[in-house]
């Protein structure tokens, strides 16, 4: 091979020179760039379509209906509805007769022989007694005058009389004047804020949330029926019903100006910091 030959000769043709080029193996590496090429490219363009077929997927699959809807409440903004009381039924009014004291007063008539027994009352026998046919006893009271109560002692309004015939163990779920811890909601701030511990079993999990808790203020203060609504495990829900039951008297609501026992909901935070 020339000096001007191997200038522009390629390296199968330095390999092959003087061999036999029909054989194969010049042919083949003859071809060996281009077919390298295309199997990068097709290589390339599998793995391009391995990743945009789920995107294509989602995009073009048809809307399914959801398996489950979960709604989330916040139950600090919850408003408790007061249960509706029955009406309150007013049996009607029954009149009772009043027997009225009588003595016998017989008009007179004329007899030939007019018997001994036969007596006229006196005026001072009248007094508090009707005239009748025969003699008999009734309520001595039934001739009094019963004067109209005045404006300013009618009866009581039924509302009052309603409250007074309820169970001393209700339990309201709206009052006029609503439970209070003692020094609002700073002093029980500082309460919590002094007995609440952070468990370890959450600390360690990295657990943190709120625990709501609901119980019932008597009408002297005491805390009693006190339960968790919703919880967050890890020991969470049990220190925070000790703390709650730890709590001193609170203030008892009150409707109709007397105490009244109050059904109360707590959520108790724990944040790491």
């Amino acid at each position: 091979m020339t000096t001007e030959q191997l200038d522009v000769a390629t390296l199968d043709d330095i390999v092959f020179e003087n061999r036999n080029k029909l054989y194969g193996a010049y042919e083949l590496r003859q071809i060996y760039n281009r077919n390298a090429s295309r199997a990068l490219w097709l290589g390339i363009a599998l793995f391009g379509a391995a990743l945009a077929t789920p995107t294509l997927y989602n995009h073009f699959k048809p809307d399914e209906a959801p398996d489950q809807i979960m709604t989330v409440i916040d139950l600090e903004k919850v408003k408790v509805l007061p249960q509706e009381e029955p009406p309150v039924v007013v049996p009607p009014k029954v009149e009772i007769p009043v027997q009225l004291p009588t003595i016998r007063s017989l008009p007179p008539e004329v007899v030939a022989d007019a018997p001994d027994e036969v007596t006229v009352p006196t005026v001072e026998e009248l007094v508090d007694k009707v005239t009748s046919d025969k003699t008999q006893d009734g309520d001595p009271n039934a001739l009094d005058v019963i004067e109209a109560p005045t404006e300013t002692a009618g009866p009581a309004p039924v509302e009052k009389a309603v409250e007074v015939e309820r169970k001393p163990d209700e339990v309201f779920l709206k009052v006029e004047q609503d439970p209070q811890f003692p020094g609002g909601l700073k002093g029980m701030a500082d309460f919590m804020q002094k007995n609440l511990h952070y468990p370890p079993s959450a600390a360690r999990a990295s657990i943190s949330g709120r625990v709501y808790l609901q119980f019932v203020v008597n009408t002297d203060g005491s805390i009693v029926d006190v339960s968790v609504i919703k919880g967050i495990g890890f020991g969470c829900d049990e220190e925070a019903i000790r703390v709650v039951n730890k709590m001193p008297k609170w203030q008892p609501g009150k409707q109709s100006g007397r105490p009244v026992r109050v059904r109360f909901n707590l959520p108790v935070v724990f944040a790491l910091e």
